[in-house]
């Protein structure tokens, strides 16, 4: 265990947990479920993931990245962040883990970036250290081209591959029709290696197109997962009017946005069915009305045994998580586990139980787990 779990009050300053846990259940398909409020006194936490001691690692929107200890303690803010344009939907987005955490202690940071009178996504790296008080030698590895005015669609969630290589997910920024160029990163699922650099294999290396992009065509993802049995890359991405997709970005595809899409512009301007145009990647999944989906992961535990396989997804409008029943590359059944708060990521436990960020001033994390039988 870190030893900011044993000596914390020497190291770092933690914010006492809260001493009335908001208990309450909900209705599922499998059962009811509890759910009790596991930390408090966060503003909008973005994105989270489990250290290797239990901890968890949680970024919120205006610039922080804390700790929150096993029994849910909000650290001070961690020192070393990078500086971030919190304005609009930007801010500290999604955080990651290094494959090799456990030696090199590296952790990833996606952020909306001011430069050049404009902003865009960007991605950078440093060590967390032992105290879990500081990240040193912070640098950025990768930035999203071109910069652009708008203060929407930075996606960004970040995901290591089995074999070590980085996804990326980047929004359009609002500038829809740039999302059919893949000569830049607007609207672009990009791969990496760790350092930032480009993979040989990557689809565009040597050809026409930016070399970091994966596929492009997309609108704003902001849910990004791998399957747990495949090691395949899943997404879900934001629609405008209606729309919003389940997609397996595929290496060197236009998945058609804003060209095709299964909603309306928000006008009520039509948009071809993806249907019209099968040189488009089509989603696997759609929702209209929308859900907003926000992070997302493939539960695997023992503690809700009828969801394992399952996706969960963050549901902003939805207000809930989105447990998605797969079979193979279908969709064979939902629901939505009704929280009453826009819900912005979601994790595994390593116990099972899972984790809900809520999207608010005074954000939470909710833990689920199944309700005692009465």
């Amino acid at each position: 265990m870190l030893r900011i779990l044993i000596a914390s009050s020497l190291l770092l300053a933690f914010a006492a947990p809260s001493t009335t846990l908001a208990q309450d259940s909900i209705d599922s398909e499998t059962g009811r479920v509890a759910v009790e409020t596991f930390a408090e006194g966060l503003e909008h936490p973005w994105g989270a993931t489990y250290l290797p001691d239990g901890a968890l690692l949680v970024t919120e929107r205006p610039g922080r990245l804390r700790l929150v200890s096993t029994d849910g303690a909000v650290s001070d803010p961690i020192d070393g962040v990078p500086d971030v344009l919190a304005s609009g939907q930007g801010g500290l987005l999604d955080v990651a883990l290094d494959p090799d955490f456990a030696n090199n202690r590296t952790v990833y940071l996606s952020y909306s970036e001011e430069r050049g009178g404009g902003a865009a996504t960007s991605v950078g790296r440093g060590r967390l250290d032992e105290n879990g008080s500081a990240l040193s030698n912070f640098e950025v590895i990768f930035r999203q081209e071109p910069a652009v005015s708008s203060r929407l669609h930075y996606g960004s969630r970040l995901v290591f591959a089995p074999d070590g290589k980085l996804f990326v997910t980047l929004g359009e920024r609002g500038q829809m029709r740039e999302a059919q160029d893949p000569n830049n990163h607007l609207g672009t699922t990009v791969r990496i290696n760790s350092d930032g650099s480009v993979p040989d294999d990557n689809p565009f290396v040597g050809k026409d197109g930016a070399d970091e992009i994966w596929s492009y065509g997309h609108r704003n993802v902001q849910s990004a997962a791998l399957h747990p049995q495949t090691g395949v890359l899943w997404t879900a991405e934001m629609g405008p009017l209606g729309g919003d997709e389940l997609n397996i970005p595929q290496a060197g595809r236009n998945h058609g946005w804003p060209e095709v899409s299964w909603g309306r512009h928000y006008s009520g301007e039509r948009i071809p069915d993806p249907s019209t145009r099968p040189e488009f990647a089509d989603a696997i999944h759609s929702w209209t009305p929308v859900i907003s989906p926000s992070g997302m992961t493939f539960y695997s535990g023992d503690m809700f045994a009828d969801w394992r396989g399952d996706l969960l997804i963050g549901g902003l409008s939805a207000e809930g998580i989105v447990r998605v029943r797969i079979d193979g590359k279908q969709v064979a059944g939902e629901e939505v586990l009704a929280l009453g708060r826009r819900i912005r990521d979601v994790v595994q436990a390593p116990d099972g139980a899972v984790m809900a960020l809520t999207d608010e001033p005074a954000g939470k994390i909710l833990r689920l787990t199944p309700a005692a039988s009465q």
